[in-house]
């Protein structure tokens, strides 16, 4: 899969970010080699590969201490909703990106 600039400027819409028009064609080489090694690790053989144990899997092993479960800080609601371009029913509302 490779992208071209048009794509680029596209995705940094849907993202909201402003991408210079002189930094379309480095991001879009950046972003084209990332995709190249992605698809290079999908091509490989991996089926005599042993996979590696988890670290979460020591979970059943061992004892975690959990804390008591209490509001520990105060409602900041107001504070963080207060630059938001647009909130209904406290809660931030965003352009619809998926069609």
């Amino acid at each position: 899969m490779s992208l071209n600039k048009k794509e680029i400027v596209q995705l940094g819409q849907l993202a909201r970010l402003h991408i210079a028009p002189q930094d379309e064609a480095p991001l879009t080489e950046a972003l084209n080699n990332i995709l190249d090694l992605a698809n290079q690790l999908t091509q490989e053989n991996t089926s005599g590969v042993t996979p590696l144990t988890h670290p979460l899997a020591l979970i059943e092993k061992i004892s975690l201490r959990l804390r008591e479960d209490i509001v520990t800080e105060d409602n900041q609601r107001e504070n963080n909703q207060a630059c938001a371009p647009a909130i209904e029913n406290n809660l931030f509302l965003v352009p619809k990106v998926i069609e």
